[in-house]
């Protein structure tokens, strides 16, 4: 009888047979027709390493994991009543750097997106200035905790939209973030500092209260990165109103992330409206429009600033002219009045106006948080 105990191979096909064939490879599922591909690279991705390596070496855009990957565009929109809205005239304007470098294709509001914010700011403004002050003051600690979590990409965007130095940057977006919490601890103590007991001739109480003004138009210097947009804007808010910010020139890139920051922390949606633009075009939309209770002209092109306080006078707005610029008009008054070299000292001293030459980084005082303020006197007769 023949050994049962002798391997037994598969039909048409001897032990023989299975061992000449090729040890697979180390890669998992090899077998004789895939050992005879080249060995992968130890890098993750395999066979798709060497065709990345032989990219052309390029330095990586923000937030991309490696060389070459296309870096996601950012879509700079408006900011209305909370949400991110496309300019209603579907227009869009270039940002370019200094040496005229394209930065980005932002949004161009249109005289209807102006009118709109105003809208969404009138809006806002009842709840926003009926909270407390200590809320307010805790809503923009929160908005500078974000600020801070995102500080880097504002050191990217005032790096590239100025460029300068990115050490200057880092430097200017730590004070823009020190500034926002200087104003945020102001809303709970500013009435202490704008109101108080009056002494009287009579048997009343008169006590004098200050209440915010409604919703004010801002001019944001165009020059002057994330730490301008917060000098101007901060205190207005501070104190309880609703701003409509214009920001214009390479600002534009820090004001739409700084509105992204507004979106996503407490700051109630319509509270502060962005828009992004052409000063001459809006800014006298913003001046003549009744529902605008008062008008900061710091980032006003001098040759506009008298026809802006004209229509702010049209219906009775607060106007805050204050700055560098302001005071140079004054001395090119008094020069005219002596009898000097007016037209020279007007063109010498107006040249400034954009707020370009303000020192941003100086200590902030209580101006630009009193001049949106209305005093409230109230009259109360002692009892007994």
């Amino acid at each position: 009888m023949p050994d049962r105990r002798a391997p037994r191979g598969k039909p048409g096909k001897s032990s023989a047979t299975k061992t000449a064939r090729p040890a697979p490879s180390s890669a998992a599922g090899g077998d004789g027709a895939k050992s005879a591909r080249p060995a992968p690279s130890a890098r993750a991705g395999g066979e798709r390493a060497a065709p990345r390596a032989a990219r052309p070496a390029a330095s990586p855009p923000p937030g991309a994991a490696a060389a070459g990957r296309l870096a996601v565009r950012k879509t700079y929109k408006l900011f209305i009543g909370g949400a991110f809205p496309r300019s209603e005239s579907g227009r869009s304007f270039p940002v370019t750097a200094p040496d005229g470098t394209l930065l980005a294709h932002v949004a161009l509001a249109s005289r209807k997106d102006a009118r709109d914010a105003v809208v969404a700011a009138r809006k806002a403004f009842p709840g926003w200035s009926g909270a407390t002050a200590y809320n307010r003051g805790q809503v923009l600690y929160r908005v500078a905790e974000m600020l801070e979590g995102r500080a880097a990409q504002f050191t990217d965007e005032v790096f590239v939209a100025e460029n300068g130095d990115r050490e200057d940057a880092a430097a200017d977006v730590a004070r823009a973030i020190d500034r926002w919490v200087w104003y945020a601890g102001w809303p709970d103590k500013v009435a202490q500092v704008a109101g108080g007991a009056n002494a009287v001739a009579g048997p009343y109480f008169n006590l004098s209260v200050p209440e915010p003004t409604g919703v004010v138009a801002v001019l944001a210097p165009p020059a002057a990165g994330l730490l301008g947009l917060v000098s101007v804007l901060a205190p207005v808010i501070a104190t309880g109103n609703a701003a409509v910010l214009l920001a214009s020139g390479p600002a534009v890139l820090a004001a739409v992330s700084l509105a992204e920051v507004l979106a996503t922390s407490d700051v109630p949606g319509g509270v502060v409206n962005v828009l992004t633009g052409r000063p001459a075009e809006l800014a006298p939309v913003l001046a003549a429009h009744a529902g605008v209770n008062a008008i900061d002209l710091t980032g006003a092109d001098p040759a506009g600033r008298a026809e802006l306080e004209r229509l702010a006078a049209g219906n009775v707005k607060r106007v805050f002219a204050a700055g560098p610029a302001r005071a140079a008009g004054a001395r090119a008054a008094g020069a005219r009045a002596e009898g000097g070299r007016a037209a020279g000292a007007r063109a010498e001293d107006w040249v400034a106006e954009d707020g370009a030459d303000e020192d941003w980084a100086a200590p902030p005082g209580l101006s630009r948080m009193l001049a949106f303020l209305e005093i409230k006197t109230v009259w109360h007769p002692v009892g007994t």
